[in-house]
């Protein structure tokens, strides 16, 4: 799986794309204005760089716009780029910090030590 880097905006053009596969730019263009205040010309920039950075596929007529990458890409990607940058790529430190700064109860202690087992095998 290709690591993917997204910024925060292009992210919340992407929840609209995954919500609704074939949106329409303009529809974006309604979204990005009530949602972030953006402007039209805003909302464009960013479409065309995700298509160039191969997030999204443009389809004509209309600049619909469909995903080329999945939630799950981007949040592996930005899982590593957050172990990485505060965890000198540490997962043991990034885990046992998570679990020191987070009440987690019994039950999900439970299976996060059954996930990591069956990724052990």
């Amino acid at each position: 799986m290709k690591q993917i880097k997204i910024s925060d905006a292009e992210l919340v053009l992407m929840e609209h794309i995954w919500e609704n596969e074939g949106i329409r730019a303009a529809q974006l263009v309604q979204k990005g204005k009530e949602e972030m205040g953006w402007s039209r010309n805003t909302t464009y920039t960013l479409l065309t760089r995700m298509v160039e950075k191969e997030l999204i596929r443009r389809e004509d007529p209309g600049f619909c716009c469909s995903a080329q990458i999945t939630k799950d890409q981007v949040r592996a990607g930005q899982t590593n780029s957050l172990i990485d940058r505060l965890y000198a790529g540490s997962r043991q430190m990034f885990l046992a910090s998570f679990l020191k700064s987070e009440k987690i109860s019994v039950e999900d202690l439970e299976e996060i030590r059954r996930m990591i087992e069956e990724e052990g095998r």
